[in-house]
C-alpha cells in the first residue's frame, strides 16, 4: 500500500532513520504534495476509530477515495503496524499542505488541509496533534489488551470494586431505614409534647415526611455509587476504557451545568418551596375542618354535614390550584417558549375534552348541594330502585335488591325524577299496594283484612299505622289501596311480596274472594250489603266498646 493510495505508507526507511539515499526524502515529499493537490472537501465525513477510540475525522476525498474508505483502509494498517511493532511510537512529520503521522517510523496516514474544518476552528497542527495524542492511547491499549497478566489485573480491581460497591450501597440503605425510623419516632414524640400536638402532628405528617426525605436522599447517594462504579469498572479494561471515559466526562459537565443552573435557580426554587409548604399546611387544616363538619364534631350553620366532603375536595382543588399559579412565574424554564407551548397545548385539550366531563361535575355539584341524595339512601332513580353506595364526581352508584351495582351519570340524575325512601325522618316515606274487591263485599271488611295483613308483616312500622283508602270506584269493581311505612325501605320487595301473602291469607281465611266481577249481564237480585253484613268479621261492630277496634276509613297518608 502505498502513500499514493492514501493510506500515506512509502516502502523504505523508517521515519528518523537515515535514508538509503538522498531521494527517498524527496520521492515521499512529493507524493503527499501531488496527493494534496487532489484533496477535497467531502459532503460527508468520516472517523477513523481504532481499539474503540476516536482518533481524528477524515473530511476530504483523496485520488477519488472518499473519507470513508479511508478510514477504512488505515484502521486495517493500523492493525497490522501494531502487530509488527508493538509498544511502537507515534510521530507526526509535516510536508507542504498536510502531515504525515508515522508509527514506529512507519507511515501510517497522512491529514490534508481539506480534513480541517474552519467553520469549527480547527487547525492543520493542531488537529495532527490531537490525532498524535489519540492513537497512542490506541496503540497502548492495543497492546495491553493482548497482555493477559494486565487483564487478569484489571478483572481483579474490578471485583474487588464491585465488592465495596455492594457492601458501600448496603450500609447506606441500613442507615437509611434506622436513621428514618428514629428520627420520625423523635419529631412524633416533640410535637406530641407542645400544645394541640395531635392536630400539629396530623397536619404535619411529620414521620412520613422523614421518611421520604431519608429515601430520596438514599436514592441520590446510590445513583451516583452506581454511576462511579460503573465508570471505573469499565475504565479497568481497554477496550471499555474509552466508554467509562465518557461516562466521566459527561459526569462532570452534567454536574457543573447542574450545578450552575441550580446555583442561579435557588432563589426562585426556595419560593416555590416556600409556597408549596404553605399550600400543603392550609390543605391540611382544611381536610380537618370539614371532616370535623361531616363527623357532626361541629356544626357551622352555613354547611350541612352531607355537603362537606365535596365541599372540602373544591376548596382543595381551588387551594393547590392557586398555589400552582401562584408558583408559575418562580418555576425554572417558565418563562421558555417550550414550556408556554406545552401549557397552551395542555389547556386546548382540556377546553376541547372537558365538555362532557364539566356537565357531569356540575350536575354532580348540583346533586350534592340540593341533598337531594346521600350515601346509605334507598331511592328510585330514572325507574332504578336501590341503596346509594356513592355520590362521586362524574356518576352516582347505586346497588339494587339484586345485588347489581349500577353506575347513573350525575347529569341524568339530575334530569331524572328522584323518589327517596329514606327521607321524612319519623314519618317515614308511605309505601301503597292494592286489591280490587266487587261491590258485594262489604268495604269496611276489606278494610279491615288489609289491615290484619298489614300487621302480620314484619318490617311495616306500626306508627304511623296503616292506612286503607277507596281510591276509585270502577263500573264493576272497587279499587282499594292500603298505605304502610317500612322500618328499612331498601327491603321494600321482600317486604312488600310478604304483604302481599298475608293479604291473600287474610281474605282466604275470612271467606272474601280477591277477584274483580267482570259480567255481562247483571243477577236477578241487587248487588247490595245489607247493613247486618256491614260489620262482618274482622271488622269490629259499630257502638258500644267494641268502637275503639274499628277500623280506620279515611286518613291521610
Amino acid at each position: 500500500m502505498s502513500l499514493a493510495a492514501f493510506v500515506t505508507v512509502v516502502p523504505g526507511r523508517a521515519f528518523g532513520q537515515p535514508p538509503a539515499d538522498a531521494g527517498s526524502t524527496d520521492r515521499l515529499a512529493t507524493a503527499v504534495a501531488n496527493a494534496a493537490r487532489t484533496a477535497i472537501s467531502a459532503e460527508n465525513s468520516a472517523t477513523l476509530i481504532f481499539a474503540n477510540r476516536p482518533i481524528l475525522e477524515f473530511r476530504a476525498t483523496v485520488l477519488s477515495r472518499s473519507p470513508e474508505t479511508r478510514a477504512t483502509a488505515v484502521a486495517d494498517w493500523l492493525q497490522r503496524l501494531v502487530e509488527k511493532s508493538p509498544g511502537a511510537r507515534v510521530t507526526a512529520h509535516p510536508y507542504d499542505q498536510a502531515i504525515v503521522l508515522a508509527v514506529g517510523g512507519q507511515p501510517a496516514f497522512a491529514i490534508y488541509e481539506a480534513d480541517v474544518d474552519p467553520l469549527q476552528g480547527e487547525q492543520l497542527r493542531a488537529k495532527a496533534d490531537d490525532a498524535v495524542s489519540r492513537l497512542q492511547v490506541a496503540l497502548d491499549e492495543t497492546v495491553e489488551l493482548r497482555t493477559p497478566s494486565r487483564l487478569v489485573k484489571a478483572a481483579g480491581l474490578a471485583l474487588g470494586l464491585t465488592v465495596v460497591y455492594v457492601g458501600v450501597l448496603s450500609l447506606v440503605i441500613w442507615t437509611d431505614r434506622r436513621a428514618a425510623s428514629r428520627l420520625a419516632v423523635s419529631a412524633e414524640r416533640r410535637l406530641l409534647r407542645l400544645p394541640g400536638g395531635d392536630t400539629l402532628m396530623r397536619v404535619a405528617d411529620a414521620g412520613r415526611n422523614i421518611h421520604r426525605f431519608f429515601a430520596l436522599v438514599t436514592f441520590l447517594v446510590g445513583a451516583v455509587l452506581t454511576y462511579a462504579w460503573l465508570t471505573s469498572v469499565l475504565t479497568r479494561f481497554p477496550y471499555t476504557r474509552p466508554w467509562g471515559e465518557s461516562l466521566r466526562g459527561a459526569l462532570v459537565s452534567l454536574g457543573a451545568a447542574a450545578a450552575e443552573k441550580v446555583s442561579a435557580a435557588l432563589p426562585n426554587l426556595f419560593i416555590v418551596l416556600l409556597i408549596a409548604l404553605v399550600a400543603r399546611f392550609v390543605v391540611k387544616l382544611a381536610t380537618l375542618f370539614f371532616a370535623g363538619i361531616e363527623e357532626g364534631r361541629f356544626s357551622p350553620g352555613w354547611m350541612h354535614p352531607d355537603t362537606a366532603a365535596p365541599t372540602r375536595r373544591i376548596v382543595i382543588a381551588l387551594l393547590w390550584a392557586g398555589a400552582l399559579v401562584t408558583m408559575y412565574p418562580y418555576l425554572p424554564g417558565s418563562q421558555s417558549e417550550a414550556f408556554k407551548g406545552v401549557s397552551v397545548f395542555v389547556g386546548l385539550v382540556i377546553s376541547l375534552g372537558s365538555t362532557g366531563v364539566m356537565n357531569q361535575i356540575l350536575s354532580g355539584l348540583m346533586v350534592t348541594y340540593s341533598r337531594a341524595l346521600k350515601v346509605g339512601d334507598f331511592v328510585k332513580v330514572a325507574n332504578i330502585e336501590g341503596t346509594v353506595t356513592e355520590l362521586g364526581t362524574l356518576a352516582t352508584r347505586v346497588t339494587t335488591p339484586r345485588n347489581e351495582e349500577i353506575t347513573i351519570p350525575n347529569s341524568l340524575v339530575l334530569s331524572d325524577a328522584t323518589t327517596n325512601f329514606s327521607r321524612n325522618g319519623d314519618q317515614g316515606v308511605f309505601t301503597s299496594t292494592g286489591v280490587t274487591i266487587g261491590y258485594d263485599t262489604p268495604w269496611r271488611q276489606v278494610h279491615a283484612l288489609l289491615q290484619l295483613a298489614a300487621s302480620r308483616t314484619d318490617g311495616i312500622r306500626t306508627e304511623p299505622k296503616p292506612t286503607v283508602m277507596q281510591v276509585a270506584l270502577e263500573d264493576f269493581y272497587v279499587n282499594y289501596r292500603l298505605f304502610v311505612v317500612l322500618e328499612q325501605p331498601q327491603r321494600r320487595l321482600r317486604i312488600l311480596a310478604a304483604l302481599h301473602a298475608n293479604i291473600q291469607d287474610a281474605f282466604n281465611e275470612f271467606g272474601v274472594q280477591i277477584m274483580s266481577p267482570h259480567y255481562e249481564s247483571d243477577p236477578s237480585g241487587q248487588k247490595l250489603v245489607s247493613p247486618d253484613r256491614w260489620y262482618s268479621e274482622p271488622a269490629a261492630v259499630e257502638g258500644g266498646g267494641a268502637t275503639s277496634r274499628r277500623p280506620s276509613i279515611v286518613q291521610s297518608p
